[in-house]
């Protein structure tokens, strides 16, 4: 039932997760941006209290991607009504983990539960790529499908869409370390060749259908042997030199595989439970080494998507 307000959150993401360039995407719900959209009379959307790990975010809906969602969402169901947006930021921005996703996943479906015929979760998709254009145009879908969804995701096709949730073999964490660097999604983009050769292309073919045999079927030797990116993470592996070090440690402490998550300059490893606390200190101790700080996040492979917390009416004043 819509109310006089709404929270929603939406979880971190590993965008690509290794091998799977813009066609695969995984929850990580070791940090959630949660949205508060606030009915208000006036049409249209309005940036309310930012808090959490920013202290302001742009007003303008153009480059904030809670309320471009936000605003899409209205838009497509003609609301009579305007909203306000409170965010508050757990997931870092610029950190290549999602962090204009899961606003813009999290402001669409607040948006939406204030309103008296909710879309539902398979129709909010498109608002909130909408959103997501504000960080990124065009925007990607990986980050966005595995916030919304949950879990591993396969963007199948585009056009006509076809999205499907992906099986994780059981027991498999993943544990992702950001460092104090920042890369912007657009000059990461930006870098990447517009061709590659064709045996580059088969080869890599070869690790995206291992990676994704292994997770349906649960089969590790698999998962292990796909978990390997050929394409786009040579073009990147300059933007954090130390990565090379830290996939060695991931590895020799018995990580599946150990890649950027999304275009960085966070890195990410899938490992079982067993050695999850051996490779989170393994890929730790190569970034000290280095002398570049970094912090420590895990949470299962099959982590919940987005949801929808509270809703309820404003008291009177």
């Amino acid at each position: 039932m819509a109310g006089d307000f709404a929270s929603a959150s939406a979880p971190a993401s590993i965008g690509n997760v290794g091998v799977g360039f813009d066609i695969l995407g995984q929850a990580f719900d070791a940090a959630r941006d949660t949205v508060t959209a606030f009915r208000e009379d006036e049409a249209g959307v309005r940036l309310g209290r930012v808090s959490g790990l920013v202290s302001s975010l742009p007003a303008d809906p153009g480059s904030n991607t809670a309320l471009a969602a936000a605003e899409a969402v209205l838009k497509a169901a003609n609301a009579p009504f305007g909203v306000r947006l409170d965010i508050d930021k757990g997931v870092p921005v610029s950190a290549g983990m999602g962090g204009s996703a899961a606003s813009a996943v999290a402001g669409a479906a607040a948006a939406n539960a204030l309103l008296d015929q909710p879309f539902s979760l398979e129709q909010l998709l498109p608002f909130a790529l909408e959103g997501e254009r504000a960080a990124s145009d065009p925007p990607p879908w990986d980050n966005v499908v595995a916030c919304l969804f949950g879990g591993l995701v396969l963007v199948a096709c585009e056009e006509p869409l076809f999205v499907q949730r992906l099986k994780v073999p059981e027991g498999v964490t993943a544990v992702l370390l950001h460092p104090q660097a920042k890369v912007e999604t657009r000059a990461a983009r930006a870098i990447l060749k517009s061709e590659v050769p064709m045996a580059l292309t088969i080869e890599h073919s070869r690790r995206v259908a291992a990676f994704i045999a292994g997770c349906t079927t649960g089969n590790l030797d698999l998962v292990r042997t796909g978990l390997n990116d050929l394409l786009v993470e040579p073009q990147r592996v300059h933007l954090l030199p130390v990565l090379p070090e830290v996939q060695k440690a991931a590895v020799g402490a018995g990580a599946l595989g150990c890649s950027f998550s999304g275009s960085g300059p966070s890195v990410f490893a899938w490992a079982t439970e067993t050695d999850a606390e051996a490779v989170e200190a393994a890929m730790m101790a190569a970034f000290t080494s280095a002398g570049i700080p970094a912090r420590a996040y895990r949470a299962p492979a099959a982590s919940e998507g987005v949801r929808v917390s509270r809703i309820g009416e404003q008291l009177a004043a």
